[in-house]
């Protein structure tokens, strides 16, 4: 079988002014309409483009938040190749997008953004968390990005984004109509970059990328009434608190709860969770996610950790369409991940070492609008990219384990650099 894989040579396009007034007209206002924005500028006298934009990431609202926040400037957007395959290479393309996947090193990208800031003069625009926040606050963020926002030569720029992910978290989709808040705060003109060591730059963009969602959310009384507002919710809250069992949790209506000891909590307007009986022993989700995430790391690095699953397989060479590989075999440990599957007709054994993989993306209940996909319906997914391929993995006969998967990953890729260093 000949696939054509996806170009990303390709020059990015200046954003376009009449596919843009397309896109702001019926795309952005209409996805904000009755959600009132505020924008606050910090330090930002005398920044305008080109710059660097570092934008926090948390749901789709953030694309019509980010166009609104940045007027009456376009920008040259670093997008990931299932998003524009979603929408549509040509219309992403004069939109001025810049096509990426998502967690491989690609030295085309940091040429492509230097054109546009050079030759277009254009806002730049990163996701640098390269996924969606599972809990609101800040997801990693490589340091990486502090080399990248050197070299651009640019100023650097955060976009911190609150209520998008309140919102419309990606375990809860249905979007609710409330007050979203942008803040754009200059980090470092380019001169101070040319002084600013690289670490100096990682600590102000770790700094300038801090926001928790559900703090934010209670701070400004915003009430969210929605019945369902906790289904969900025990895609990320996956280990019970109460008797420690892992995969037993389950959500519906308000209400979370476990299978395995009957412990249950409600999650109140003002997403605040509350014990029906007992002590509550996390009120705040990202507490309970950090607790999570803690017995992770202690699972990686005592070596007790191992994932291994059969997969659905799904690859996607191009921004076309997914191809359907049948069945695969997923393991990870705290060495690293091994996917084993067929693809185009060919065995393959694909590993990553645990320094080579710094996080996954994954999806839950993907995809959202099922209508529009008629051939590609895989529930909840992990993206796992090569430099020429992504691979769509879903665990088959496993529930809720792709959160922990996602917490692993990070956490054998911080091990490894550790053991780098130590070895050094």
């Amino acid at each position: 079988m000949h696939i054509k894989h996806y170009d990303f040579s390709k020059r990015p396009l200046k954003p376009r002014k009449f596919w843009m007034f397309l896109a702001r007209e019926f795309a952005i206002k209409p996805r904000l309409k009755g959600m009132p924005v505020t924008v606050e500028k910090i330090n930002m006298e005398g920044i305008e483009p080109p710059y660097l934009l570092l934008a926090t990431h948390a749901s789709m609202l953030d694309y019509p938040l980010m166009y609104t926040a940045i007027r009456p400037y376009n920008a040259n957007n670093v997008v990931a190749i299932d998003a524009v395959r979603d929408v549509g290479d040509f219309f992403m393309r004069r939109l001025g997008c810049i096509t990426k996947r998502k967690f491989v090193k690609d030295y085309n990208l940091i040429r492509h953004m230097r054109y546009c800031a050079d030759r277009y003069h254009s806002i730049v625009c990163v996701y640098p968390e390269a996924r969606y926040s599972f809990d609101g606050t800040t997801s990693y963020v490589p340091q990486s990005v502090a080399k990248m926002a050197k070299l651009m030569k640019v100023p650097l720029v955060a976009l911190r984004m609150y209520g998008t992910f309140v919102a419309a978290p990606q375990w809860n989709k249905p979007e609710q109509k409330i007050p979203l808040r942008a803040e754009l705060e200059c980090l470092a003109t380019a001169e101070e970059l040319e002084s600013l060591s690289w670490q100096e730059t990682d600590a102000r963009i770790q700094r300038g990328m801090q926001r928790d969602d559900y703090l934010y959310q209670r701070e400004n009384d915003i009430r969210i009434a929605n019945p369902d507002r906790a289904e969900g919710l025990h895609s990320i809250l996956y280990m019970c608190p109460h008797c420690g069992k892992q995969f037993q949790m389950y959500s519906g209506g308000t209400r979370l709860w476990c299978a395995a000891c009957g412990k249950a909590w409600q999650m109140s307007e003002y997403g605040e969770l509350a014990a029906e009986e007992g002590e509550t022993e996390f009120s705040h989700i990202p507490d309970w996610t950090k607790w999570e995430r803690a017995l992770v790391r202690e699972e990686v690095r005592t070596g007790r950790y191992r994932f291994e699953a059969e997969v659905t397989v799904h690859t996607l060479p191009n921004a076309k369409r997914f191809y359907g590989q049948g069945m695969g075999k997923l393991t990870q440990t705290p060495e690293g991940t091994v996917l084993e599957c067929t693809a185009y007709g060919e065995k393959r054994t694909l590993g990553w070492a645990g320094a080579e993989l710094e996080s996954v993306h994954i999806e839950y209940d993907y995809p959202f609008r099922k209508e529009k996909y008629k051939h590609n319906i895989f529930g909840d997914c992990i993206d796992i990219s090569t430099r020429d391929d992504s691979y769509w993995l879903h665990p088959v006969g496993l529930r809720d384990q792709l959160t922990k998967f996602s917490y692993a990953t990070e956490e054998i890729y911080f091990l490894a650099l550790e053991r780098a260093k130590g070895e050094k």
